[in-house]
Order: structure tokens, then sequence, then C-alpha cells
């Protein structure tokens, strides 16, 4: 099975701007996600899409593949698919979506995602056990599983009308697998008023009936980088 992984890396962001170029351990943070990347494990390419030159330039030396895409994608998933139908993407049965913003992903979050997706599921994507703090920020995006391993609901805060369900939840965790025609599939659907209310890409396949399976993870992992709270925090971890 050929395996690629792509890390999305938006400059734009907006709850942290600068995202990818901005310094953790007097570094960019995007170096750190491609040598996380290639620390998985997984012997495959890593491709980085980006909007920006400049982020290009700064992984030019790490021996991932850089590919410039267009500024106007909504979500990483778009960005992503525009690299895999470029060219030179390398040959994929696979594709993993790392996003920008997650140097600590353990092997396991990567390898349950891809193993959802050989197993049948349309995504493969991971989670971990929510903690009681994390309940509360929305920034922590929580997902419900099914007793399949299967995501049923995302949401961000715990006033969302969704949470009176009683099936397990979870920490999601930013790792996305896909097989190329389940990507294409992906973007092509029209948005959902979810997806827009909550800002999360991954229900718009959930709510157009894509099996989304979720890895879960014995053990709380590091978040990815989504404030500069979360910036702190990761300084203070390395």
């Amino acid at each position: 099975m050929r395996l690629v992984c792509v890390i999305p890396a938006r400059i734009a962001s907006t709850r942290l701007p600068g995202k990818p170029l901005r310094l953790l351990g007097g570094e960019p943070l995007i170096r750190h996600v491609v040598r996380r990347a290639f620390a998985l494990g997984l012997d495959s390419p890593v491709v980085v899409a980006s909007d920006d030159p400049r982020v290009l330039a700064t992984i030019a030396d790490t021996g991932a593949m850089g590919l410039l895409t267009g500024a106007g994608h909504h979500s990483g998933t778009e960005r992503v698919a525009e690299a895999a139908a470029h060219p030179s993407f390398p040959p994929a049965d696979v594709v993993l979506n790392l996003q920008g913003d997650e140097p600590f992903l353990p092997p396991e979050a990567a390898r349950g995602a891809v193993a959802r997706v050989r197993d049948g599921d349309d995504v493969g994507t991971a989670a971990h056990p929510l903690t009681a703090e994390a309940w509360r920020d929305p920034h922590r995006v929580k997902v419900e599983v099914d007793g399949r391993g299967r995501a049923l609901r995302f949401y961000r805060t715990p006033a969302a009308p969704a949470c009176s369900s009683r099936a397990p939840t979870f920490q999601h965790v930013g790792v996305y697998a896909y097989r190329p025609a389940t990507l294409r599939r992906w973007v092509s659907l029209p948005p959902t008023g979810a997806e827009r209310d909550e800002a999360l890409e991954q229900l718009r396949p959930l709510e157009h009936g894509m099996r989304i399976g979720v890895a879960v993870l014995d053990a709380v992992v590091p978040h990815g980088i989504d404030t500069e709270d979360d910036l702190r925090l990761a300084e203070a971890r390395l």
C-alpha cells in the first residue's frame, strides 16, 4: 500500500496568524511538523502544501516536497486535494493529512487512522481520552464514537445540543487518512450548515453519509497548536 503524507500549511490562520512560520524552540513550526511526519515510521514521502512561498522555502532542505497551492481554500482537506491532483504528486493508495499544527502527533494516531481506511472506513482519524479541562475548552474538538468505532458527531462546546448523547466521547486528534477517490469526493460535496457553524471540516463528509473511523488512543497526547496559549505550552514542553 503506497502512502503519502501531506501537511497543509495555511499562512493566514485566524487563531494564530502566520502559524507555519511562528517559532517553536527557535525554529519555524512547520519544520517541527515535517520532522514529526518523517518520524512516524510510515516509510512514506512527505509533501508540504502551502499558499505561501516562504513556507516552502523554509522546508526546502528537510527532504519534504513543497507544492504551492491556492489561497482560497476553506479547509486543510481542500488544500490536500489540490496537492494530490498535481502532476508531480507521488503515487498514492492512501493519503494521510497531517495538519500543520501537530508537531507532537504520536505514531499510533497516524497508523490508527490509516488502519481504519484499510479496514473499510471512508475516512480514518484518531482521538484520545477527554479531560475535564478539554471538555470545557471550545478550542478542543470533541468526537462521539459508536460501538463500531465510527464517529457520530464532532463539536467544540459542551453547550451544543448534540452533547446530550451518551455515546463515548473523546478529544479529536488532527489527522485524517483517505483514499484518493474519497478525498476527491469529500471536496466535491457541498458545505453543510454545521460545518460552517462549528468551523469543523469533518462535518461535511459525516453529514453526507461518509463513514469516519476513529482510532482511539489509550492516553492523552499533546494538543495541536491553535492559539498563543498552545504555542507557549508547546515551548515549555520542548
